[in-house]
């Protein structure tokens, strides 16, 4: 089952169950995945939810930070129960020892050796770990390898 038909089904048993948290979320996912269909004229796919999906936690994420200076718990806990509504439908996060192998093959394969030739590596493993790690940790992992 693709990702796309899974949380189509999941809105459907949200909505019966009456769990509006989750109805809610996945009405965000879908109305992203919409707007992204349109306005970039993408084709509806398992890796356009996922970036949409990823996209979202994101925004959640930052939303939770400014929260927390404004010391609105009851916002904090809305948001992050979205949030681990979302992170199910995300692929299994890499460990660091992954991450850090990938990295360093990606750097042998590219001949990189200063952070001016990073791109180079970005563009190497980019297509491997996408929505499986955040990549301002890649980025910052690959600044220190190639100091």
């Amino acid at each position: 089952m693709t990702l796309v038909e899974q949380i189509k089904q999941d809105l459907i048993s949200a909505m019966k169950e009456k769990d509006k948290d989750k109805l809610n979320t996945l009405r965000s996912v879908k109305a992203g995945v919409q707007m992204e269909v349109i306005n970039n004229k993408k084709e509806e796919n398992d890796d356009l939810v996922l970036d949409v999906v990823n996209k979202q936690i994101k925004m959640r994420n930052d939303s939770i930070e400014e929260f927390k200076k404004a010391n609105r718990n009851d916002l904090v806990d809305s948001y992050q129960k979205e949030i681990d509504i979302l992170k199910a439908y995300m692929p299994e996060m890499l460990s660091a020892e992954e991450l850090e192998s990938i990295i360093k093959n990606a750097i042998e394969e590219t001949g990189a050796t200063t952070v001016k030739e990073m791109s180079l590596v970005m563009k190497t493993i980019t297509p491997v770990i996408k929505n499986r790690c955040d990549m301002k940790e890649v980025s910052s992992r690959i600044k220190d390898l190639l100091n």
